[in-house]
């Protein structure tokens, strides 16, 4: 999904509500990843220690709740390649750290009858939010899958790390909110740049694995 347009009007919602500088787009792209948690912690001077910042978590929340569909589409050919991975017999999640309503509204809204389980930050359950393994496991318990069966999909560090704490294999995509070159320097080691690409590399992996 293509998250960064109202993404960026929500930081700056928050932002000028309370007084604070805004950012523009390719500021925002390099604050997210981790949680409004962190974004916000990332935004603010002083980060947690300002006192706008629990103020901000709220309004932040609160806009993008509201506004959270305005631009977010998913990238160009994204469905089309969902849809023919679901015709393989492949089982989809998502795993995010947005807010966990908002992840399964956006894929209730996208993605209905091609990704079964979209799992957001839950801290308040006990699933800690990524590089944690968490949601990924949270996730396989919900397709009733084994951790040798499934390929992570990203596009950030933390998506690295995450398929690492979880023990499963990593793709990286290139058009995210992350550039080549710093994929590569965080460890990246198979790197696609169209969807096309992608489906491709997980046909190739299953082929490979095969006995």
């Amino acid at each position: 999904m293509d998250t960064l347009d109202d993404l960026t009007a929500s930081v700056n919602y928050c932002m000028e509500k309370n007084g604070c500088p805004a950012y523009d787009r390719a500021a925002v792209r390099q604050m997210v990843g981790k949680g409004v948690y962190v974004l916000m912690e990332r935004a603010l001077a002083g980060g947690r220690e300002n006192p706008c910042y629990d103020a901000c978590i709220r309004d932040f929340s609160d806009y993008y709740e509201r506004h959270m569909l305005d631009h977010t589409r998913p990238f160009v050919g994204i469905s089309e390649m969902l849809e023919d991975l679901k015709g393989r017999g492949y089982r989809l999640a998502i795993v995010s750290n947005k807010f966990d309503a908002a992840v399964k509204e956006l894929n209730a809204r996208f993605f209905a009858g091609q990704i079964e389980v979209a799992i957001g930050e839950a801290q308040a359950k006990g699933i800690r939010r990524k590089p944690a393994p968490d949601t990924v496991f949270a996730a396989m318990q919900e397709l009733g899958s084994r951790p040798e069966e499934c390929i992570y999909v990203g596009d950030s560090e933390v998506d690295i790390e995450t398929a690492a704490n979880a023990g499963i294999p990593c793709i990286s995509v290139t058009w995210g909110f992350k550039t080549t070159e710093f994929l590569k320097e965080h460890g990246a080691e198979h790197l696609v740049s169209t969807p096309e690409e992608l489906e491709q590399c997980i046909l190739d992996w299953e082929e490979q694995s095969e006995p």
